[in-house]
């Protein structure tokens, strides 16, 4: 499957709005016994100098991050390329693999530098960006061109080689009808290049098209344009438009591509780790990472709830994780862990940060950690295991619930299992009151078969299997009334004799609620309800 993600573009403004600063100051400390040089052009405060990044600093961190997070989780498979928009479209990397690294999008960001604030020209746009952007779409990738020469070399060659992308286009507007011209502008520009496709075998057609538009102000600054969730221009076009303050970038760009790439975020807390200044003493720290969502989703349990919360400052939840005991990672030591249900690949949201490196070098020197959660009942379990292998950390999502290496639960006494409160008999009565039949009537045998599915579907949507996990089934010994009631709301029709029967059966047990009276269960002394052996 041939998803947006495969191909990403950045669309860099490079316009001289983009010199200014973000007003988002950072104060300067000197060393002790040393004075600053004074400079009028620098701002400075009672406690020192100061600086701010511009618009384009703050752009260009943020949007390389969002690389570093892909290539870090992806390292194969999903390609991101860069294009600076000034006076013409400036391309800073191609679809090889060979020029998808960090090393090759910094070196150009070096050379292109800030925007010049003096320059007069009204050629810069953003416009020849994204024009540049679409003709990137249309290029085939590795794959692709591999794909299309199997599909010469086939008889069929009616395969259309799937091409989907997004564009994430960084830039300034004044007002949303500024906005609202550009994506014209894309959307009539995209139209005619899937036109010149058909006439050209070189260039791909572009299925889709995910054209995201953040719009960027100084910190503190009021602008004109609205945010505005993603919406379909047409079959092959959606858009969407977010506005942010300049610093705010990074926390907007980590929020999208937890939903562009399928990604969920856990914070391991309580790390253990030596203050830099004072060696004897320590702290705990926070270390946030991401990774692929199945390794949350992959654990399945009714009894356990995994604890969110939304960070401070995002817009985004994380789960949070207890640091437990380190171990090696040898057979030895695994050998007590449960069994392992996925593993993906991590990497930090804050790779700079020194607990984040203390944390990555602890794994990578051959440690595994235990991550502990909370139950929901009381107590903490053992869910997840981070670990390092071929210089790569990998979260494993571990089984919490029963397990299919266990030995089977009995349903009667004795060794072989611990559940033995099954619902037996109401569960043969369930199969008894369903069973299917032959019809003797020549009536569309298809249709009544579907009738009869969907009927037994929404009947058996719940049934618990155990008794200790039912309340309603177990008050059936001692109110009588109470299996016909669940007979007639299961009915699809119900005549009136039937509904004042039961209005007045709930009638009773409101009035026996309101006199504060206590349901009759048959073990009231029983802790656990036991089952037909």
């Amino acid at each position: 499957m041939y998803d947006l993600n495969q191909k990403t573009i950045f669309v860099l403004d490079h316009t001289q709005y983009f010199s200014i600063s973000s007003e988002d100051y950072i104060a300067l400390d000197y060393l002790k016994g040393k004075t600053g040089p004074s400079n009028d052009a620098i701002p400075s405060t009672s406690s020192g100098l100061q600086f701010s990044k511009s618009l384009w600093t703050c752009s260009v961190e943020s949007s390389i991050e969002y690389c570093r997070i892909v290539w870090d989780l992806f390292p194969r498979g999903k390609l991101v390329r860069f294009i600076v928009s000034d006076t013409a479209a400036h391309i800073v990397n191609t679809w090889k693999f060979a020029t998808q690294n960090m090393s090759h999008v910094l070196n150009a960001m070096a050379l292109v530098g800030v925007p010049q604030r003096n320059t007069q020209s009204s050629d810069y746009s953003v416009i020849h960006g994204l024009r540049a952007a679409i003709e990137a779409l249309a290029e085939p990738t590795e794959q692709q061109l591999k794909l299309t020469q199997a599909a010469e070399n086939t008889v069929t060659t009616n395969e259309k080689i799937p091409n989907k992308g997004r564009v994430i286009c960084v830039t300034s507007a004044r007002d949303n009808p500024s906005m609202k011209s550009l994506e014209d502008i894309f959307h009539n520009v995209l139209m005619q290049q899937n036109t010149l496709a058909m006439t050209q075998k070189k260039i791909l057609s572009i299925d889709h098209c995910h054209l995201v538009i953040i719009n960027v102000v100084p910190m503190n600054v009021e602008t004109l344009v609205t945010n505005r969730k993603q919406i379909d221009l047409s079959s092959c076009l959606s858009t969407e438009i977010h506005t942010t303050s300049a610093p705010e970038i990074s926390n907007k760009l980590t929020h999208l591509i937890m939903s562009h790439y399928d990604l969920a975020s856990t914070t391991v807390t309580g790390i253990p780790m030596k203050e830099e200044q004072n060696a004897n003493s320590s702290a705990n720290y926070d270390v946030e990472i991401l990774h692929a969502r199945n390794a949350h989703t992959a654990i399945c349990g009714t009894e356990v709830l995994l604890p969110t919360s939304i960070k401070e400052g995002a817009e985004y939840e994380t789960v949070t994780l207890k640091w437990c005991t380190p171990r090696g990672c040898g057979a030895s030591d695994m050998s007590a862990c449960p069994p392992c249900l996925a593993q993906h690949r991590v990497t930090p949201v804050d790779v700079t940060s020194r607990p984040s490196s203390c944390l990555i070098n602890f794994l990578l020197n051959g440690r595994s950690v235990l991550l502990e959660m909370p139950r929901k009942a009381g107590g903490k379990t053992t869910s997840h295991l981070l670990s390092a292998r071929g210089g790569e950390i990998f979260i494993h999502s571990l089984q919490i619930t029963r397990s299919c290496l266990e030995d089977p639960p009995s349903i009667s006494e004795g060794p072989g299992g611990r559940v033995v409160d099954y619902r037996i008999s109401d569960f043969a009565a369930f199969i008894k009151i369903h069973r299917f039949v032959p019809l003797k009537s020549k009536s569309n045998c298809e249709d009544n078969l579907h009738r009869t599915r969907d009927r037994l579907y929404k009947r058996s949507r719940y049934f618990p299997l155990t008794l200790n996990t039912t309340m309603v089934h177990n008050l059936q010994r001692n109110m009588p009334w109470l299996s016909n009631f669940l007979r007639k709301i299961a009915k699809e029709d119900m005549d009136k004799t039937d509904e004042v029967q039961c209005q007045q059966n709930i009638f009773e047990l409101y009035t026996a609620a309101s006199r504060g009276e206590l349901l009759p269960f048959a073990t009231m002394n029983s802790n656990r309800l036991k089952g037909i052996k």
